[in-house]
């Protein structure tokens, strides 16, 4: 059966891999399993025919047969449970594989989003110059933990698994902020998973999708 994913027909990010369906993207790609991308506007991703895969009118979606799905971290998971490579074969490994899936996206990621907003859609508020130092405190403890924990390994728990797949991309919203880069293991670690083969397919593979759609 072939597997479609959604994602921006002209997504904000610029083609800088940070739209959510590259994680679906980098995790087929892990596993060798081939799909299919179907573009949407930001006008489609609010109608009748999107809203039934994706009840929030976001992206990406997920369609396999009569298998809908939506929200990265339960694509990833499933993708990651159906085929080998992305969770260990140990059961306890692969419960600790997951656990860091879900402190990518519950623990570490919000925070990250926040900054994001306060930055880019909050600059001109009169009460910016006190909230977006609180925000950018809030990043910095969740940094100086992961960075503990990851301390001079080169993934989270032993080989990498989905759970250093999530860790990466919701650290790579970072990467323009200057926060990153205090932290040099943390650093390393995303330019490691950037330098995974099958990150640079899915990154071409997004970034050629973006350029088309802008020529168009």
């Amino acid at each position: 059966m072939t597997i479609t994913i959604t994602a921006f027909e002209r997504s904000p990010d610029g083609g800088k891999g940070l739209a959510r369906d590259m994680r679906v993207r980098w995790a087929l790609e892990e596993v060798g399993q081939p799909y299919e991308v179907r573009l949407i506007s930001f006008r489609a991703m609010k109608e009748p025919a999107h809203l039934a895969l994706h009840p929030f009118g976001q992206i990406p979606t997920y369609e396999e047969g009569d298998l809908a799905l939506f929200e990265t971290g339960a694509i990833v998971f499933h993708i990651a449970e159906r085929h080998a490579v992305l969770l260990p074969v140990d059961a306890n490994a692969r419960a600790r594989a997951i656990t860091w899936m879900f402190a990518a996206l519950n623990t570490v990621e919000p925070s990250i989003l926040e900054l994001g907003t306060a930055r880019l859609l909050e600059g001109d508020k009169p009460w910016n110059k006190e909230r977006l130092p609180l925000v950018e405190e809030r990043v910095r403890k969740r940094l100086d933990q992961l960075s503990t924990r990851l301390g001079d390994a080169d993934w989270l728990d032993g080989a990498f698994s989905a759970g250093d797949l999530m860790m990466v991309s919701v650290l790579l919203r970072l990467k323009s902020s200057g926060i990153l880069d205090e932290y040099l293991n943390l650093a390393a670690y995303v330019v490691r998973g950037e330098a995974r083969p099958a990150y640079k397919r899915a990154f071409d593979a997004q970034l050629a999708a973006f350029t088309a759609a802008s020529h168009r």
